[in-house]
């Protein structure tokens, strides 16, 4: 199979689909692949390492988009991207389509094939290609976190862990997964009082036999949202549905009632956001204020520590990689139901049921949509 990867053009976003390594593990199994010109030059990953491991490079994102029967990428299609997708043409990257109905139009009225690694599961359950983004996302928010709170960002001016007599700062963080385990390991690594709210008992132990008495755990109601959040100084949205919007569960009055100066980081904006009052943000303005509570909702935040993360992500995509590029998608997803689930979108069929329930479209059940 012919596989491309362009260079990604979301607003500072220096990850890339394929590493040189994971271009020579696809030539070596008898792929050809190309790549656009520079696209991983941002993270040290020049042209002459592409072409030493196989590579062909290619000038433009339309040279890589006309020839590629495959798309290998990290973020979801642009406009001008969807623009260049050709009939049949499959495309692997995360997609987040439930709040983005824009995106979902495109990409059905390209008639392509779009697998989203977010929801590609495993047989525990779990979201292993989501996983690496979001450890590096969960890590991330309280670095994020604790720079929001500083005076000059607009912050109540706390050091997250506070000093010898003066209280360190309260981190509340709103779901105990990947995302929210990281960030409760980080928070406390700073020694902040750190809070984990979750609906999962057996999470919540897991939480609890894996931290120890350092960490308060406790169960998500609506009260305890509301009371947790109104008495913290960083709140971390850590919710995820797979393939779902967020549910919004810090409300726009709870954000009015928060300290001043107190700092939200919406982890879950990728999906639309925990907190009625998030939006997404970029790299380059991150921030913004509602009701004297700065709010953190850069929809990319592994994009920040770019190298780390495409080498985190190409350890787990490289295996689905290779058996798409290998059988074929329809094969491949026919083998393995995890990849299955992947599958989001098929010939101008919407084949994702949370993505059809989110957007009140029609829903195809992806195994009577693949040929044959």
């Amino acid at each position: 199979m012919l596989v491309g990867v362009p260079k990604e053009i979301k607003v500072h976003e220096y990850r890339v689909g394929l590493t040189p390594s994971s271009v020579r593990e696809l030539v070596s199994n008898g792929h050809k692949v190309i790549v656009q010109a520079s696209a991983g030059v941002a993270i040290g990953l020049t042209d002459e390492m592409y072409k030493a491991a196989g590579a062909d490079i290619v000038p433009t994102a339309a040279d890589v988009f006309a020839k590629a029967e495959m798309i290998v990428k990290v973020k979801e299609p642009q406009p001008p991207e969807i623009a260049m997708l050709r009939p049949g043409q499959l495309l692997f990257t995360y997609l987040h389509l439930a709040p983005d109905p824009e995106q979902t139009a495109g990409l059905l009225k390209s008639d392509c094939v779009a697998i989203a690694y977010e929801t590609v599961t495993d047989a525990r359950g779990g979201l292993p290609l989501l996983a690496p983004m979001s450890e590096v996302a969960g890590r991330m928010s309280i670095q994020a976190g604790a720079h929001c709170l500083e005076m000059e960002q607009g912050g109540r001016g706390m050091l997250l862990g506070g000093v010898p007599g003066v209280p360190a700062a309260k981190v509340v963080i709103i779901g105990g997964g990947v995302v929210g385990a990281n960030a409760a390991r980080m928070a406390m690594g700073l020694e902040a009082h750190v809070t984990v709210i979750d609906r999962s008992l057996p999470r919540l132990a897991e939480l609890d036999l894996q931290f120890g008495a350092m960490l308060n755990t406790i169960y998500s109601t609506i009260d305890a949202i509301e009371e947790q959040v109104l008495t913290a100084d960083l709140v971390i949205g850590a919710v995820l549905l797979p393939g779902a919007a967020a549910p919004k569960l810090i409300s726009e009055s709870m954000v009015r009632r928060m300290k001043k100066g107190s700092v939200i980081v919406d982890v879950a904006i990728d999906q639309g956001g925990c907190a009625e009052t998030a939006r997404p943000t970029t790299h380059a303005q991150p921030t913004y204020r509602v009701h004297d509570v700065v709010h953190y909702c850069v929809a990319n935040m592994p994009g920040a520590v770019a190298r780390t993360s495409t080498f985190a992500l190409n350890n787990a995509t490289l295996p689905f990689t290779l058996a798409l590029a290998g059988k074929g998608y329809a094969r491949a997803c026919r083998e393995n139901p995890h990849l299955l689930a992947g599958l989001n979108i098929h010939r101008g069929a919407l084949t994702y049921q949370a993505v059809a329930e989110a957007q009140n479209r029609a829903f195809t059940p992806p195994d009577r949509a693949l040929p044959g």
